[in-house]
């Protein structure tokens, strides 16, 4: 059964505001894999469980038509209203009924989704939609992250590791195929010719604020929200007092780098 997290209005405008776009990194794996397939010239380009369009539009840049599918209105509709090329389109759908014709898709694509999905259904619709010849390419940012600045970069991940250790005690129990680097997701893909990559390392410009924005656009933070708003907020100011101390700033806009860790699953359909 697929799991709902992200369709509450207020949690799509923060998954909107803060959750990057994929890394550089992420991106030329993505890229150099199609090449190496031949299909970096696909027509037609799906990106499942889009969110607000973060991957979706980063495949516009390079695709011919490419169209993002998500099961919440809500996320959907963020995606529709921010910034979007016109070679790129948005339907609200779940991942295990896409209306899409048979071996009709080049590109199969899911950035931080696929964990929520049903995992045989999903599957059995990307061994439909996907032409031969096409491929899959299915990420995650792992749990693996840091930050960097400046002489105080330890210090300063140590006190985000705090919170960030904490709020996963929230975590649902689908997030436990994003803790074994998606190897459920690998073993499940139809596809003969595939291959996982775990050790894709990024590196985000972010700021202090967009930091702790991306913690609470997560689904672990916003459990604790539910189940105790003073203390999950308060956790939040307070850590951000802390950051800004260690880095001996005092306005939450100061750039920091955010260094992120991706797994990453490919496969290409026989031709």
């Amino acid at each position: 059964m697929a799991t709902q997290m992200f369709e509450a209005k207020g949690h799509a405008a923060i998954y909107q505001k803060y959750r990057f776009a994929p890394g550089k990194e992420l991106q030329r794996t993505i890229l150099s894999y199609l090449r190496e397939k031949g299909t970096n010239a696909a027509e037609l380009v799906v990106d499942v469980g889009c969110g607000s369009g973060q991957g979706t539009r980063f495949l516009a840049e390079h695709f011919k038509k490419v169209v993002g599918t998500d099961i919440s209105e809500a996320q959907i509709q963020e995606a529709r209203e921010g910034p979007s090329l016109p070679n790129v389109s948005y339907l609200v759908c779940p991942a295990e009924e896409l209306p899409f014709k048979d071996a009709s898709v080049d590109l199969l694509t899911s950035f931080t989704a696929a964990h929520w999905f049903d995992l045989e259904k999903f599957m059995r619709e990307a061994k439909r939609v996907v032409r031969p010849g096409g491929c899959v390419a299915i990420s995650t940012y792992t749990v693996d992250m840091s930050l960097r600045y400046g002489k105080c970069s330890e210090k300063l991940t140590q006190v985000f590791r705090e919170l960030w250790d904490l709020v996963l005690t929230y975590s649902h129990q689908r997030i436990k195929l994003v803790l074994e680097d998606y190897i459920e997701i690998f073993e499940a893909l139809p596809f003969p010719d595939k291959k996982r990559i775990t050790d894709i390392l990024d590196k985000i410009p972010m700021t202090v604020a967009g930091v702790l924005g991306y913690l609470e656009s997560s689904s672990p933070y916003q459990a604790f929200l539910k189940s105790d708003p003073e203390a999950a907020k308060s956790l939040v100011q307070e850590t951000e007092k802390r950051m800004l101390e260690v880095m001996g700033v005092s306005s939450r806009e100061t750039p920091v780098e955010f260094c992120v860790r991706h797994v990453c699953v490919l496969g290409c359909k026989a031709r």
